[in-house]
């Protein structure tokens, strides 16, 4: 027999077993650390030197540090968390509703549509959609009724519709 037989047969399934499982829950508890410790520093609650104190028991005696903390403090870990995401979230859409040029009224790509289906339901003519779309590329805010002027009528119910 081979050299790599021999190894098949010195590492049997159950050994396999035992070491996946090992290595899972080796990994599992690192996976926890690091949640402890950024809880540490997101919890507002905690003054300095209580995130100190927490700190130094968790990395010097770890095991028995994260044990303790999470029977002490794992109750609030999951609300601190949902806080931080929820932040997180608002934070992001008001970025983008910043970014995106959408404080509240609509932008001026929402405007030209409404324009454009206004035109193509035949309420105002081409000339009045050129005017109207050169009033909101301006920035001269919302378009109101190109057409209540002109010589097309922008009632719908004189439309035809």
């Amino acid at each position: 027999m081979s050299a790599q037989t021999y190894l098949a047969y010195d590492f049997p399934l159950l050994g396999a077993f035992w070491a996946i499982l090992w290595f899972f829950l080796w990994i599992l508890w690192f996976v926890l650390l690091f949640r402890i410790v950024l809880d540490i520093f997101r919890d507002d609650g905690l003054g300095g030197w209580a995130k100190a104190g927490w700190l130094v028991f968790v990395v010097v005696l770890p095991f028995l540090g994260v044990f303790v903390y999470v029977i002490a403090r794992g109750r609030n870990m999951g609300r601190r968390e949902m806080a931080q995401a929820r932040a997180q979230q608002e934070a992001f859409d008001s970025y983008i509703k910043e970014t995106a040029g959408t404080k509240g009224g609509p932008s001026s790509a929402d405007e030209l549509a409404k324009l454009s289906e206004i035109r193509a339901r035949g309420d105002i003519t081409d000339e009045e959609f050129r005017r109207a779309k050169e009033l909101v590329l301006a920035g001269h805010g919302p378009a109101e009724r190109p057409g209540a002027g002109g010589s097309t009528s922008t009632s719908p119910s004189t439309s035809g519709h």
